[in-house]
């Protein structure tokens, strides 16, 4: 196959997108998909943070900023859960070179 046939078979891949979330991920970190209404057309935004809740009608995450985001069910495009966020760099300078916490590393 030539090279310019793959190519334009890659650029026709289509990816299939799913909700792989329930009640049984509450407390986990997750990367939700949704379309959100933004006047006439929607607007795709993600959400990234801890599910809170999940039901019948809705997803709520708890984001890092302290926000609340409540998703309709029926608005989430992709859903699942994600590793937890990496340690901070500080932290783990601590950890490498043994510096005690407020001192100079």
């Amino acid at each position: 196959m030539s090279r310019d046939r793959l190519a334009a078979g890659r650029a026709a891949a289509r990816y299939r997108m799913e909700v792989r979330l329930s009640a049984v991920d509450v407390g986990s970190r997750v990367v939700i998909r949704w379309r959100r209404p933004a006047g006439d057309d929607d607007e795709i935004a993600d959400v990234l943070g801890v599910l809170a809740a999940a039901d019948a009608a809705s997803f709520t995450v708890h984001k890092a900023s302290g926000e609340l985001v409540t998703i309709p069910r029926d608005r989430a495009l992709a859903g699942k859960t994600v590793p937890a966020a990496p340690a901070s760099r500080a932290g783990s300078r601590i950890q490498r070179r043994g510096v005690a916490p407020g001192q100079p590393g």
